[in-house]
């Protein structure tokens, strides 16, 4: 049997969840979720986190297994998924990864190195620099010294550039070096789909989802999270939607300040995407005008893969 994972990408609100399911059920196979925000319990509406009904419908992993206080990154990620992957394929099912998150769909295609531990003088160091000079002192630095690697990361994914610093003055030796090095041997076939949107209609979209999203109980969510006790500069919380009605449940904004907010750093976070996954090679672009057009776009999927006839 083929040793295929299939994998769909694409920026937030491009319907990523509902091709991904539309996929597994005609597979009848599980899906792998790659959006770092559906981890965490409790951030439902929010992150777009598929209904209870659907969960138990088709099985999703990395979805609602962390508390909002638990730590998690992409090298743990991806030890994680591959052992999944292997499970689901030696049960003869193909596995769906869906998610935006760029870094994570990375570790689990490319692998990603972690193995320098970090050295907490160096941190101080350079999160002295980011809080003087923000994201974009940080990112320069990097650039100063592994150009290379900075030339393939954003200002906006901070914790990548620090990492580059830290590996880079830890050993003196360019953090894409240890990357090249690094040797994994899968023989998997990772098949990547992006969806495809002209950027003003994505843009209604995301504008359509957040009125949804208040109208489905977000700010009731972020006030059952708090209620139980939860800090709100938790990482889990820094995010969008969410970091903008803390704000005006605390009284810093309006309710209608929130929403534009929500509404712009959405339409931000989905070019920066665009802007990652760009740049990543093999990925077979779809053109999509409508959500209308996922179940066609399924079918071609299946056909295109040899996937049809199961």
């Amino acid at each position: 049997m083929e040793r295929k994972v299939i994998l769909i990408a694409g920026p937030t609100c491009s319907g990523k969840t509902t091709l991904s399911l539309l996929l597994a059920t005609k597979l009848h196979t599980e899906i792998i979720s790659a959006d770092s925000r559906q981890f965490y319990k409790y951030l439902d509406i929010g992150t777009a986190k598929p209904d209870k009904q659907t969960l138990n419908k088709v099985k999703h992993h990395f979805v609602d297994f962390l508390e909002p206080d638990e730590y998690f990154n992409a090298s743990l990620f991806e030890k994680q998924a591959l052992i999944i992957i292997e499970g689901l394929i030696k049960q003869k099912k193909v596995p769906i990864v869906a998610g935006g998150s760029g870094l994570y769909i990375k570790a689990l295609t490319d692998g990603i190195f972690d193995e320098v531990d970090f050295n907490e003088e160096l941190r101080q160091k350079f999160m002295k620099i980011k809080e003087e000079s923000g994201r974009e002192g940080l990112y320069n630095e990097l650039k100063k010294v592994d150009p290379e690697s900075a030339s393939t990361m954003l200002p906006q994914n901070w914790k990548r550039v620090l990492r580059g610093l830290e590996v880079y003055y830890s050993t003196g030796q360019p953090i894409w070096k240890f990357h090249k090095e690094q040797n994994r041997s899968l023989d998997l076939e990772f098949r990547m789909y992006g969806l495809d949107w002209n950027r003003e209609v994505l843009y209604a979209n995301i504008e359509l989802r957040v009125d949804k999203m208040i109208d489905n109980g977000l700010i009731e969510e972020i006030k059952y999270i708090l209620d139980k006790g939860y800090s709100k500069s938790l990482n889990s919380l820094n995010t969008v939607g969410y970091k903008e009605i803390i704000s005006y449940l605390e009284g810093e904004i309006s309710l209608e300040r929130a929403v534009e907010l929500i509404k712009r750093n959405t339409r931000r976070y989905a070019k920066r995407q665009m802007t990652w996954f760009r740049k990543v090679e093999d990925i077979n672009w779809i053109k999509v005008s409508s959500f209308d057009d996922l179940d066609r776009i399924s079918e071609e999927i299946l056909k295109s893969e040899g996937l049809y006839e199961r």
